[in-house]
């Protein structure tokens, strides 16, 4: 097998050419931050750093929510890290990381081990504080959701979806880091949400 450094490289450009046209939130600098939370995490609660940067920069490759409906991430995974002739124990460790992964799956999913609770704490991270306003802004005007219709509190948007999914977060995390991580950028999209509601809904003057 190539050096770890060298696969990692290679993994990430492969990452980047297929996320080049991504957009919603979920391009390769969602991933690029992914990974660096998840180094941050690691260096607190331990793990294999190899295989927590190898699931952060493959973990939403093979997501549903781009391939038709279709769950990909594991069979991806092997196969990019197969063609870079990468130990098969630690193939399987970072398929099993991208299978079990994301927040539409979590009622259902398998247990995560530690390096798997470190990425999907990165992965939850990115969706709350001023990255994830931005990610929910970006999603918004890719799918044509709006932010926020003043009067109509039916209406799915952009700021319902902080209350759906954004601040359940927290207490979905795994490790103590994230949890202090995750409670700042809350209270500070809680701010920016007061703030928002009051300009939009004319209530500030």
């Amino acid at each position: 097998m190539i050096d770890k450094d060298t696969v990692l490289k290679r993994v990430s450009e492969t990452v980047q050419r297929k996320l080049a046209n991504q957009g919603a939130g979920h391009g390769f600098d969602h991933v690029i931050r992914v990974a660096r939370l998840a180094r941050g995490i690691a260096c607190e609660v331990g793990g294999d750093f190899f295989v927590i940067e190898l699931a952060a920069l493959l973990h939403d490759l093979g997501d549903a929510k781009f391939h038709a409906g279709v769950e990909r991430s594991g069979e991806m995974a092997r196969e990019i890290l197969s063609e870079l002739g990468v130990d098969a124990t630690v193939i399987e460790q970072v398929a099993h990381i991208v299978d079990n992964l994301s927040f539409r799956k979590h009622s259902t999913a398998e247990p995560l081990s530690l390096e798997g609770q470190v990425v999907q704490d990165a992965d939850r991270l990115d969706a709350l504080g001023a990255i994830g306003i931005v990610r929910t802004i970006e999603y918004g005007a890719v799918t044509g959701q709006p932010f926020h219709v003043s009067g109509n509190a039916e209406v799915k948007s952009g700021l319902a979806h902080f209350h759906e999914k954004l601040y359940r977060l927290h207490d979905l995390m795994n490790t103590e880091v994230a949890r202090r991580i995750a409670a700042e950028r809350e209270a500070f999209m809680r701010q920016f949400e007061k703030q928002f509601r009051l300009e939009a809904d004319g209530l500030d003057v």
